[in-house]
């Protein structure tokens, strides 16, 4: 296979919003910064697909918001199962980080006064959610890409990262390698440093919010070369995502529909969330999920298996203006949202969990950075919408401040070894097999429907695992042809082998996990046990480890 060579002071894998804060604050130090992307550069990404908002406590429309409180509920919404310390950096610099946005070129809603304006989410105290209609993400990854662009950030389109390399004794990255999905070339990277922002993994299931290149790279990539990561079981199903046309099922239906005022019914049009939380529509999503699955499974669902939303109530304006997408994302099926109701049921959504990382973006493992969804810690076990944004910006600038700094006091290694190794093993891939790699990702995917999904229970976590083995040996016979341009089967084939070590790591975290808590629920165990207030750390040089969490106890490293 062809091969060709590149060298940065910076590397950074993903081009979301935690990707590119990352390079631009890392170009501030003068170094060179690379940007790989699976797909396309600033496009493929979940940050640009994320539409309701950005949580800051500015205040500026409920005045008894502040800090705190932003603090305290998302520690409550985690189930204490968060980093305290993560959650006291995010919610202090989300402001900031915020500001710096609009001085990118981000425009967010503003109130009459000039102020930003502020809607409610979830689980929230107060109305902190800054936003831009509902296509905020879109609107920070615009000002992302100028910036980039403006500070002449250099970016690799469709090109996957299969494995991250390492010196000689394995005790720090050095650069990656990967391959070019436009024509299988091997490209290889030297780097100081190394920044993971791949985003998640929501194409674990066939059903789901995420773009398609989130089959959870980045959780591999960090597992692979001894990086630690927690917090595996904890896997968000978003409550609303869309049913219909086959090709729409799974696509987000913001919870901004809810924050301004949208009701839940069942097909007896029964409005059923006050009959689970005294919150209703806005409590948190871990809650709202369960209610309409239940909903659905005892029967009181529509033909098609899910509820209504329903927000023909609001007055026209307040749709057009602060709906707008989902607007026009329900005329493109035929149907007026201002006058006909939305059919929903939950949808894979966002991994809470992730590698572990200190308050400065460090991995387990020296020049190894990582920031957003592929880490874990800062969310617990139930991230509260409008918190992800905001998590980009605010670790995605710790990590690329971190690696550049790092990288200023590092020199280059070539592992020449390792990189002929991971060339042997790409090429390998292609021979002529019983089974095309795309079979065996559809076999996981519903294996991980049936058993991992929104409700758990011990015989369905153990007959995923036995599945997800018998699946890990079916990859030695994959069918992948040859063929220098672009080569779906091969895509596949890398993307399975990533998928199969994640989906263990959640399934074994999920059997660990002996209580219901957060997005985690087990029915054999419905209980939350406070003696289960502990983060599950899983290494692969090492057995399972326990971290305790709550509110008098910290992720330190030893």
């Amino acid at each position: 296979m062809e091969k060709e060579i590149h060298e940065c002071d910076v590397l950074v894998i993903g081009s979301g919003g935690a990707g590119c804060r990352a390079a631009i604050e890392s170009r501030k130090y003068n170094l060179d910064v690379i940007i790989v992307s699976k797909g396309l550069s600033f496009k493929s990404g979940c940050t640009t697909l994320a539409e309701g908002g950005y949580n800051a406590a500015f205040g500026y429309v409920d005045s008894e918001d502040s800090v705190d409180s932003h603090f305290q509920d998302t520690m409550k919404g985690g189930a204490y199962l968060n980093d305290m310390e993560l959650v006291e950096i995010l919610v202090k610099e989300a402001k900031d980080r915020l500001m710096e946005l609009e001085d990118f070129g981000a425009i967010f809603d503003r109130q009459e006064s000039g102020k930003l304006n502020q809607r409610a989410f979830g689980g929230q105290s107060f109305r902190r959610t800054c936003f831009q209609g509902d296509r905020t993400g879109h609107e920070m990854m615009m000002a992302l890409k100028e910036e980039v662009t403006r500070q002449k950030i250099d970016t690799f389109d469709e090109l996957m990262i299969t494995s991250l390399l390492t010196d000689e004794n394995s005790k720090k990255v050095i650069g990656a390698v990967g391959v070019s999905l436009r024509n299988s070339k091997i490209i290889i990277f030297k780097s100081k440093s190394t920044v993971i922002a791949s985003g998640g993994a929501g194409w674990l299931y066939p059903v789901t919010s995420n773009a398609i290149q989130k089959t959870g790279d980045g959780y591999s990539l960090a597992y692979n070369v001894g990086a630690d990561v927690l917090d595996m079981e904890q896997i968000q199903f978003h409550p609303t995502g869309m049913l219909y046309p086959a090709s729409r099922r799974g696509v987000l239906i913001t919870e901004a529909v809810r924050g301004e005022g949208g009701k839940l019914f069942n097909v007896k049009m029964e409005r059923f969330m006050k009959n689970y939380d005294e919150r209703g529509e806005l409590a948190t999503r871990d809650v709202v999920a369960r209610a309409i699955y239940n909903e659905i499974r005892e029967g009181r669902g529509t033909d098609n298996g899910g509820v209504y939303l329903d927000v023909t109530h609001l007055p026209n304006e307040i749709i057009e203006e602060k709906l707008e997408t989902m607007l026009f994302q329900f005329m493109d099926i035929g149907i007026d949202i201002r006058k006909q109701a939305m059919e929903v049921a939950p949808t894979a959504h966002h991994v809470m969990g992730g590698a572990r990382i200190k308050p400065n973006c460090e991995t387990t493992v020296k020049n190894l950075y990582a920031a957003g969804e592929v880490t874990g810690g800062v969310h617990g076990a139930n991230r509260l919408g409008g918190n992800a944004l905001a998590d980009t910006q605010v670790f995605g600038k710790r990590a690329g401040e971190s690696a550049a700094k790092n990288a200023l006091s590092s020199e280059f290694i070539f592992n020449e070894l390792q990189v002929n190794q991971e060339e042997d093993r790409i090429s390998n891939i292609f021979k002529e097999g019983d089974i095309y790699p795309h079979e065996i990702k559809t076999s996981l995917m519903e294996t991980m429907w049936e058993n991992v999904a929104i409700i758990r229970n011990e015989n369905g976590l153990k007959s995923a695992m036995k599945k997800i083995e018998e699946l890990q040996m079916k990859t030695s016979n994959m069918n992948v042809p040859e063929g220098r341009g672009f080569n779906k089967n091969l895509l596949d084939a890398l993307e399975i082998k990533n998928m199969l070590i994640v989906a263990s790591l959640v399934t074994q975290s999920a059997l660990l996990r002996r209580e219901s808590r957060g997005s985690h629920y087990r029915e054999d165990y419905p209980e939350t046990d406070e003696r289960w207030k502990r983060s599950i750390v899983m290494n692969k040089n090492t057995d399972f480890s326990y971290l305790k969490r709550g509110l008098n106890s910290s992720c330190k490293f030893s």
